[in-house]
């Protein structure tokens, strides 16, 4: 995979920089609930004002489907990112046009923006020429540094970086090189753990992961599935007979490649899915009609445990039971503490991502023992579904 960064810029001074981030964060009114995408997006934009770019940052918000709404404005969001970099943003009503035009030329280097909404043009999830071309008029380079968006091909994303110079920024360039050391040239042994409710959400991923890595460990509602097409009666638990086949299919497309799939065989559940409810542990061929399976089981995650040990890679997507509800956070924490201790101590590269993957590792408070984990959603499953990601592929020479 190849592609320019921030290293490969000679002198920035004065140019105008176009950046696009991910500042799509939750907010409660004018607050916002987690920054974590603003503290994504401040070192690449202060080591472009540093070096004396002028830096534009365009960015989407919500789902505004290509009409402006106040409601949906990144003026909202320019007093938070200026805060995280400690320094002034200012705010660009536009993101193409005169009006945008005369704003930016305004601007000193050194100097930020924040420009309004890519998503109140009809043209920006098109990715529309024009809006491409208007866009790029405001700038004379391009970096995209929004991974959790690379997955759309929008004038933003994609378009621009066929109409400038363009470059991968340092949260971009974190994101690529984790990846590809996990997946793209991993050391084996390989693992991936894929959890979740539904196998139906994770067909794609299933099916790349059994060619690629040694193990796959099925968790979550996903493991359900998984016992039942074995012929497991899996009570009253989250479960997808009517998949029966296509379970069948991945698993002894596992054991051509050489794959080990790896299925609890104790298991936690309960009468009812509440939090402390009265609970069993129990082998899976002992699970009562009227019980759901809402955890992996103790051995097992124990047998987990000691196959992580023996690897050298680990991918991580989902967990592995109901984590949100207490005590069925039990194996997704203790799973994912022992993968962050081998990561610690130099004998595992782990990268993890996607929403609840990185709530429970961040529950579990390992998240900043991983190698990496990426925050981006979309992207993320569609890069462990071996799709070609169009924001990154703009990127490539």
């Amino acid at each position: 995979m190849s592609f320019k960064t921030l290293d490969d810029m000679s002198d920035v001074r004065g140019k105008r920089v176009l950046v696009r981030e991910d500042l799509n964060v939750p907010m409660d009114g004018a607050r916002v609930t987690d920054d974590t995408r603003l503290r994504a997006a401040a070192p690449t934009i202060a080591e472009l004002s540093d070096k004396g770019a002028i830096v534009l940052v365009l960015a989407h918000f919500g789902r505004p489907k290509g009409e402006r709404n106040p409601a949906m404005s990144l003026a909202m969001v320019t007093r938070p990112l200026s805060d995280v970099l400690g320094r002034e943003v200012r705010f660009i009503d536009d993101c193409a046009g005169p009006a945008a035009g005369d704003a930016v030329a305004l601007m000193q280097p050194g100097d930020i923006a924040v420009l309004e909404n890519t998503r109140f043009h009809r043209g920006e999830e098109t990715n529309d020429p024009a809006l491409a071309d208007a866009m790029a008029k405001l700038g004379d380079l391009y970096v995209n540094d929004a991974f959790s968006a690379a997955h759309r091909a929008h004038a933003s994303t994609e378009g621009l970086a066929h109409r400038l110079p363009s470059y991968a920024g340092r949260s971009m360039q974190a994101e690529l090189e984790a990846l590809q050391k996990a997946l793209g040239n991993p050391e084996h042994p390989v693992a991936a753990v894929v959890g979740g409710a539904k196998v139906s959400t994770k067909l794609d991923v299933l099916k790349q992961m059994v060619a690629k890595v040694d193990h796959l460990i099925i968790g979550g509602g996903m493991a359900n599935t998984f016992l039942a097409a074995r012929g497991v009666d899996v009570g009253r638990s989250l479960c997808e007979h009517d998949l029966k086949d296509t379970v069948i299919g991945i698993l002894d497309a596992a054991e051509a490649a050489g794959c080990t799939v790896h299925l609890p065989y104790d298991v936690v559940v309960a009468k009812e899915f509440r939090a402390n409810p009265p609970t069993r542990t129990v082998n899976v061929h002992e699970v009562a009609a009227d019980e759901m399976i809402l955890d992996v089981g103790p051995a097992a995650v124990e047998a987990l445990a000691d196959v992580l040990k023996t690897c050298r890679t680990l991918v991580w997507n989902g967990p592995m039971g109901a984590f949100e509800t207490a005590p069925f956070d039990t194996a997704t924490v203790a799973l994912a503490r022992t993968a962050a201790a081998l990561t610690k101590d130099g004998s595992l590269v782990s990268v993890a991502g996607g929403g609840d993957t990185v709530a429970a590792l961040n529950h579990a408070n390992a998240a900043d023992d991983f190698t990496f984990v990426s925050t981006a959603g979309g992207a993320f499953l569609e890069w462990m579904e071996g799709r070609e990601l169009p924001g990154v592929a703009a990127l490539q020479g």
